[in-house]
Parts: C-alpha cells; structure tokens; sequence
C-alpha cells in the first residue's frame, strides 16, 4: 500500500508540472498598480502577487512562465 501512495504522490507531481505554460514575447506595456505585462502579440499576463519584475519595461524581450488556463504569470525573466 505504501508503494502505491509513493507512485500515486510522484504521478501528481509530474501531472501537475507538465502544465505548465512559458511564452517569450517582447514588452509592449508594464502597468505596476494593475499587475499586468502586455506583450506586443497581444497577450497580457497578470504578474503573480510577490513577483520581482525589475528590470522589465516596454521593448524588452522576456520569457513569461505561467500556468495552462491561467493568465497569471509565475515568473518573468529578461532574455538577452
């Protein structure tokens, strides 16, 4: 039986880090008080509560991490 929760505990970990979405875009808008990045395809993320995003301004290129069905970005790092 503890053989069966070990393997049952590790296929819901990787269920649930397979979806998991990323997106490189470059930024068209950074709104601070409104929490969200706009990219220039379009697409707008709302920046997760506690998530640094130093750095990140309008004509930067950037990989935005997210979650599948969530618009909500979990970590924004600058590609250069």
């Amino acid at each position: 039986m503890k053989k069966f929760v070990a393997i049952a505990l590790a296929s819901a970990a990787m269920i649930s880090s397979a979806f998991a979405g990323e997106i490189e875009g470059v930024v068209k808008t950074i709104d601070q008080a409104a929490a969200t990045v706009e990219l220039e395809s379009g697409e707008v993320f709302t920046i997760a509560e506690g998530l640094e995003v130093e750095g990140v301004e309008a004509g930067k290129t950037v990989m935005i991490m997210f979650d599948d069905g969530s618009t909500e970005a979990t970590d924004i790092q600058i590609v250069e």
